[in-house]
């Protein structure tokens, strides 16, 4: 007999919320040559991206709590002065933290003023996509390594704009990380050359040692700067499989001082290949290794694929928060220009695109992202869920006090309806409001669901998201 349950006084773990992407320069090699801008808002009217901040920021859309700021390789043109911990140690006039950053810096100031208008607030992640060149050892952009003579510079460059962000933007900066997918050291041929990969994003090499380093010498620049409460994540590896199976999380817990020093952990939530290469998995050995040491540790997912924009892309959702043991998700970018990513973008889901004529489509991953979003608000904890048919998932989140409602989200992964009697335990409510994503529905409202015997009875639409809500 099928069966499926939800429990939310069993939870498992906090919740810090799902995220926001917006991404701007991610590939050029020459900014002033060719300005790239792939989240499109520069080519919007100021009314259409109005819409698209409402959509996202406002009451009735995905609610955030968190977005993702990419640090690229232009905000600092040649080598500055030689590091000291004073004061004055980083001059935010050697830096243009704003050429290159215009339309992320308006994305994240607008949906900032939403998110506190709404009585809530964001938390952001500031990612070294890459530095400049000059500071490898290649000496141009995307060159592999870092020189290690410029380790310092390299740490002053991700501070300075976790410190630009905070005191000029006045934006909520909790954490800066390392990198982005900086494990992958076959992205590069043997001599770290790059010119035949036009197609890659940014990225430097980053060998657990190196993290393990830099884990030590970032927190101290941080305090130089008044930054003490900025936590340092240890960078986005491409999966959990790998920030386990190639040395990332055994490097960090065999460092006592970097143990120490870690304020988050951070990988990118893709599931791989089922073999070969691209293998990856939702494996939580990386993070349970930490935890084991650092029990108070908060997990992150830093991008994740859209997929299809389907009930699979919530699955992904589902297996990070419950095989990963995550405390947070946020999706690769959430509005794409399809048209200025080299080659194609190899992950085209998103919740908006922006076309080269200067219109947008709000896509079917808005729809689906919604049902998981808003449910999982901050503060709120992942609850225990049963389901003993691994076509039907269920997530599930309590609202520990914040003022949201328990909410759990139940996903069909069958190619035909199939009818569910939902156990509900652990709540105080009786009815839920019901909303569904599906095929051929986009976050419709189905009306109140009431508890009969501590069980709702639903039958769920092949390939649907259904989010039930406490009211």
């Amino acid at each position: 007999m099928r069966r499926t349950a939800v429990d939310f006084s069993m939870t498992l773990r906090d919740w810090d919320g799902f995220g926001v992407n917006y991404v701007e320069a991610a590939q050029t090699r020459d900014y002033l040559a060719d300005p790239q801008e792939y989240g499109g808002f520069s080519i919007l009217t100021e009314v259409q991206r109005q819409e698209i901040l409402d959509l996202i920021f406002g009451e009735d859309g995905l609610k955030p709590g968190l977005v993702k700021m990419f640090l690229d390789p232009f905000h600092q043109a040649e080598p500055g002065s030689g590091y000291n911990f004073g004061p004055t140690a980083i001059d935010l006039a050697a830096y243009d933290h704003e050429t290159t950053t215009q339309w992320m810096r308006t994305f994240v100031r607008d949906g900032l003023k939403r998110t506190r208008a709404r009585g809530a607030d964001l938390r952001i992640i500031a990612t070294l996509y890459g530095p400049p060149g000059w500071m490898t050892l290649q000496k141009f952009i995307r060159g592999r390594d870092i020189d290690p003579a410029l380790k310092h510079e390299v740490a002053k460059y991700l501070v300075s704009w976790a410190k630009y962000l905070r005191e000029v933007e006045g934006f909520p900066v909790a954490y800066v990380c390392l990198h982005n997918e900086g494990e992958d050291w076959m992205r590069w041929p043997l001599d770290g050359s790059t010119a035949d990969r036009p197609n890659h994003d940014y990225n430097l090499y980053w060998p657990p040692a190196q993290v393990v380093e830099f884990l030590k010498l970032v927190p101290p620049v941080l305090a130089a700067e008044g930054m003490a409460d900025v936590g340092v994540a240890p960078g986005e590896t491409t999966n959990w499989y790998r920030f386990s199976e190639w040395g990332y999380a055994d490097a960090i817990a065999d460092d006592p001082e970097a143990l120490v020093n870690l304020g988050l952990i951070t990988s990118h939530g893709f599931k791989g290949a089922e073999r070969g290469r691209w293998y990856g998995d939702w494996r939580s050995l990386g993070t349970d290794i930490l935890r084991a040491g650092r029990p108070d540790l908060h997990a992150w997912v830093t991008s994740t694929s859209w997929a299809r924009m389907d009930v699979d892309f919530v699955n992904e959702i589902r297996n990070n928060i419950y095989c990963a043991k995550v405390n947070a998700i946020i999706p690769w970018a959430c509005i794409q220009r399809p048209g200025k990513w080299v080659g194609g973008d190899p992950n085209p889901g998103t919740a908006f695109e922006v076309y080269d004529d200067g219109t947008y489509a709000v896509k079917p991953g808005y729809f689906f992202y919604k049902q998981v979003s808003c449910a999982g608000q901050p503060g709120m904890r992942v609850a225990r869920v049963l389901s003993n048919d691994s076509e039907i998932g269920l997530i599930a989140f309590a609202g520990n006090g914040t003022g949201n409602p328990d909410a759990f989200v139940v996903l069909n992964m069958a190619e035909r309806a199939v009818p569910l009697s939902i156990e509900v335990r652990g709540t105080g409510f009786t009815a839920f409001d019901a909303m569904r994503t599906g095929p051929d529905e986009s976050y419709v409202a189905l009306g109140m669901a009431a508890l009969d015997a501590g069980a709702i009875t639903y039958e769920a639409p092949a390939g649907s998201v259904t989010t039930f809500s406490g009211k």
